[in-house]
């Protein structure tokens, strides 16, 4: 990014960036032993050591703004906003989930916070992000639209469609690849002989950058500087965003191709820790404090298991509500 004056964080980004992280890796912990349990079922792709990413966007954007990203994207959907109860419901496929048990794991949606989905797909997102834009440059609003993919996304022509048509209509569109180094158990250096991935924005002329993702404070900076851009009619930003998950893709990929040295490495880098060093460093909260954050936050990540369980099932009337069946002859009435 460009060389701007050095932001001076206060106390209250910190300690919203930190229960942001707090409570997804929690919840994610729990996603994660309930689905060993077989009370979650299908696809389930963790967000754990990525949650910088998120905190650090919700303090660089507005209310209004947009958002769209891939199938790991229950660190999305709770950092917006969506309630515990809400996301746990839906991995339990329950008609009080956020998309009403119809999407589970990687289809939270929610028109209310603005979050306008995760996608199965990989890549088909980064289109409709750049349709989303569209809409808000056409509107005349001061909203832009965040748009997430992956390292393996970047792969997809789709991609090289929408950054043409972004720059070329100097959409507000922020394109974040969340870097992670992984596309499923294949690695950058497998895939390309562009390891750098922000440089693709470069054949578009594209502002594009890369960020460490395993720091707020970064991730602000970052987003901020676009989200600036963008609202100015400067068009879209191009960010390589460097992360790092802890767990293997999905719920059923032990990971077996990472080193220990490598996991190792990416632990001494946890944003959840270092966040927490910051906020104890400047003493902006006590070590009982965020003791006491974390008791609230796990209670609340319980609470939404025990909503799950006691929430009822989609009614079987509801399997052709809000799918879209046009004429096909293949639809029976």
């Amino acid at each position: 990014m460009t060389k701007a004056a050095k932001v001076n964080f206060n106390k209250e980004t910190y300690l919203k960036w930190y229960e942001i992280i707090l409570l997804t890796r929690r919840f994610e912990e729990k996603s994660a032993q309930l689905y060993g349990q077989q009370k979650i079922k299908g696809f389930c792709h963790l967000y754990i050591g990525q949650e910088a990413i998120v905190a650090g966007m919700m303090t660089a954007t507005q209310k209004g703004d947009k958002f769209i990203t891939a199938y790991r994207d229950h660190g999305h959907a709770l950092a917006l906003g969506i309630t515990p109860n809400a996301v746990m419901a839906e991995l339990y496929g329950k008609a009080t989930g956020c998309t009403q048990g119809k999407g589970g794991s990687m289809h939270m949606f929610s028109k209310e916070h603005n979050f306008l989905g995760g996608h199965g797909i990989v890549g088909a997102q980064i289109p409709l992000g750049a349709g989303i834009a569209f809409a808000e440059k056409y509107n005349g609003t001061d909203n832009l639209c965040v748009c997430f993919m992956g390292d393996g996304a970047v792969r997809q022509g789709a991609l090289h469609e929408a950054f043409n048509m972004a720059m070329l209509w100097k959409l507000p569109v922020i394109f974040i690849c969340e870097n992670n180094d992984y596309a499923m158990g294949t690695s950058v250096e497998r895939t390309t002989n562009v390891k750098d991935i922000y440089k693709i924005g470069s054949a578009y002329e594209m502002p594009s950058f890369q960020v460490d993702g395993m720091k707020c404070e970064t991730v602000h900076d970052a987003i901020k500087e676009s989200a600036d851009r963008a609202r100015k009619g400067d068009g879209p930003t191009f960010l390589e965003i460097k992360t790092y998950r802890y767990r293997g893709h999905s719920m059923s990929d032990p990971a077996t191709y990472r080193t220990k040295e490598e996991v190792v490495h990416y632990k001494e880098l946890d944003p959840l820790e270092t966040t927490k060093n910051s906020i104890i460093e400047n003493k902006y909260a006590t070590e009982a404090e965020l003791d006491a954050l974390e008791e609230r936050l796990i209670k609340e990540i319980n609470e939404s298991v025990e909503f799950a369980e006691n929430s009822p099932y989609p009614d079987a009337s509801e399997l052709f509500t809000d799918v879209y069946d046009g004429e096909y002859p293949f639809i029976m009435e």
